[in-house]
C-alpha cells in the first residue's frame, strides 16, 4: 500500500492535468482594487481608404491611452506581437495573442467618407475565452470630432471590461492662471478631460471662481468679481454668452450650483455679517432661504436624486459638513474626524461625498459615505482642495497647490480607491476644476 499511494497520486495529477482548464470571464472588479492592470492589444486600426490612414493611428493611440491611464489597464507594445491585423474581418490568431499574454485584444477600423464624414468601428475579444466580447459597434461624425469617437471607443471597452459606465467622452471646465504669484490672472478654459480641445471662455479682466457644470454640460455657472464684489453668471458654452444671476440683495454671493434637474441654483450669500444657503430658479424667481445658523454656510451640492444638500458649516466651531433635506430644515452633522471639512460634493452615483480636510498642517482629498462612515484619505499634500467627480463616479479630480515661492496650482486626479495618482496637462497653472457630465 505505502508503493502504490505514490502511483495513485500521481495518476491523480495527471488526471486533472487532462481536464481543459477554464478561463476566468474578463472582468476587472474595480471596487475590489487591481494590483496587476489587465494587459490588452491593440494593433492600429486598419484604414478602409487612403485618406484614413492617419486617423486611424491616431484614434488608436487615443484609446489605448485612454485604457493606459486609468492604472486599470497594461498596453503590450506592438513590438511583441507575433501576428499582425491586416484587415477588420480577419479571423482572431487566438493562439498568436494568447502567447505574449494579452488577455483582451481591441481591433477596429476607420473610414473618411464623403463631406468628410468619419466613421470607427472596433471590436473586443476575450483572448483566453476565443470569443468576442460583445458585439462590435460603429461611430460616425465629422472628421473634426475624431478626439471623441477616439473616446467613445474606449468608453465602451472599458464598460464591457469592468461592467460600469466609462469617463473618457467628457470636458472639464477650469479656471487657467497665468502671470507672477502676486498679480496671477484667472480666465475659465474648458478642455477634453485628458487636456486636449482647450478653449477660453473668459478673458482674463476679472478674477473668476469655481466654475460649475449643469447637469447637460451645455451651460457653466462661476463666481467672478468684476463688479468688485463676487456675483454669479451663467455662462452658455457653444456660444460663450454669459448673464449674471439676478439674485437677491446682499454684500456676496458665491459657490454656486445646478441642481440635479438643471431648473435651479444652489448658492451662499453673505448678508448682514452672516452667510447663508439660498436656492433660487435661474431667473432669479423662487428665492428660498435654506439656513438660519448664525455661522458660515457654503459649498452646497445636491444629492443626485435632488432630495438633499450636504454643505460646509462651522456652527460647531470649525468647518464641518452637514447634510439637509433640499427644502431646507434640520441638518445633521456627518463629519466627526479630527481637523476641517470643506468643499463637499455629491457623486453622481450617490454613494459617497468627496471633500477636502485641513489637519495637522497637511491638506487631503478624502471620501466618506453619505452618512459620514467609512472615511477615507485619497492624498496628502501642501495643499489639496476642490475635488469634482469624473461622470461614473470612480475618478476624482482636483487641484494640488505646490509648496515654495511661485506657488503653481495644478489639476490632478485619484482613484477613489486612492491609487493612480496623475497630474491632468493643462497649458499653465491650473485650479477649480468641474467634470462634465458624459457628452
Amino acid at each position: 500500500m505505502n508503493l502504490l499511494r505514490p502511483l495513485l497520486g500521481a495518476l491523480a495529477i495527471a488526471l486533472l492535468a487532462s481536464i481543459p482548464a477554464r478561463a476566468a470571464p474578463l472582468r476587472i472588479e474595480i471596487t475590489e482594487g487591481v494590483i496587476e492592470p489587465l494587459p490588452f492589444a491593440l494593433p492600429d486600426f486598419q484604414p478602409e481608404n487612403a485618406a484614413a490612414a492617419e486617423m486611424a493611428r491616431q484614434i488608436s493611440r487615443v484609446v489605448a491611452a485612454d485604457l493606459v491611464g486609468t492604472g486599470l489597464f497594461r498596453e503590450i507594445p506592438p513590438s511583441a506581437f507575433v501576428s499582425t491585423v491586416t484587415s477588420f474581418a480577419s479571423p482572431v490568431q487566438y493562439a498568436d495573442w494568447k502567447a505574449i499574454n494579452a488577455q483582451a485584444l481591441i481591433t477596429g477600423a476607420v473610414a473618411v467618407g464623403p463631406g468628410d464624414r468619419l466613421t470607427v468601428k472596433f471590436r473586443l475579444f476575450d483572448v483566453f475565452s476565443q470569443a468576442p466580447l460583445g458585439e462590435g459597434l460603429q461611430f460616425s461624425g465629422s472628421e473634426s470630432a475624431w478626439r471623441r469617437m477616439a473616446h467613445k471607443v474606449a468608453d465602451a471597452v472599458y464598460g464591457r471590461i469592468t461592467g460600469e459606465a466609462g469617463y473618457f467622452d467628457s470636458r472639464v471646465v477650469f479656471v487657467s492662471e497665468s502671470g507672477p504669484k502676486n498679480a496671477r490672472l484667472k480666465r475659465l478654459a474648458i478642455m477634453d478631460y485628458d487636456g486636449a480641445n482647450l478653449q477660453y471662455l473668459t478673458d482674463s479682466s476679472a478674477l473668476v471662481l469655481a466654475p460649475r457644470f449643469s447637469p447637460t454640460g451645455d451651460r457653466v455657472l462661476y463666481t467672478s468679481y468684476e463688479t468688485g464684489f463676487p456675483q454669479i453668471f451663467l455662462l452658455d458654452v457653444a456660444n460663450v454668452g454669459r448673464a449674471a444671476l439676478p439674485t437677491p440683495p446682499g454684500n456676496m454671493s458665491f459657490a454656486p450650483r445646478f441642481s440635479p434637474d438643471g431648473k435651479s441654483v444652489v448658492f451662499s450669500l453673505e448678508k448682514g455679517g452672516n452667510t447663508d444657503i439660498y436656492r433660487m430658479n435661474l431667473d432669479g424667481s423662487g428665492v428660498v432661504r435654506l439656513t438660519r445658523a448664525p455661522s458660515i454656510e457654503t459649498g452646497p451640492s445636491f444629492s443626485p436624486d435632488g432630495r438633499r444638500i450636504v454643505f460646509s458649516s462651522d456652527r460647531s466651531g470649525s468647518p464641518q459638513l452637514y447634510v439637509m433635506p433640499a427644502g431646507g430644515g434640520e441638518a445633521r452633522r456627518i463629519s466627526f474626524g479630527p481637523g476641517r471639512y470643506n468643499t463637499p460634493v455629491w457623486s453622481p452615483r450617490g454613494d459617497l461625498i468627496a471633500f477636502t480636510k485641513q489637519n495637522a498642517g497637511r491638506f487631503h482629498i478624502g471620501v466618506m459615505r453619505t452618512d459620514g462612515s467609512e472615511e477615507r484619505l485619497l492624498t496628502a499634500s501642501f495643499l489639496d482642495e476642490g475635488p469634482t467627480w469624473a461622470p461614473n463616479g470612480r475618478v476624482i479630480m482636483f487641484t494640488r497647490v505646490s509648496q515654495g515661492a511661485q506657488g503653481d496650482s495644478a489639476l490632478y486626479a485619484v482613484d477613489i480607491t486612492g491609487r493612480n495618482l496623475r497630474r491632468v496637462p493643462t497649458p499653465g497653472p491650473a485650479s477649480d476644476p468641474s467634470w462634465s457630465p458624459l457628452q
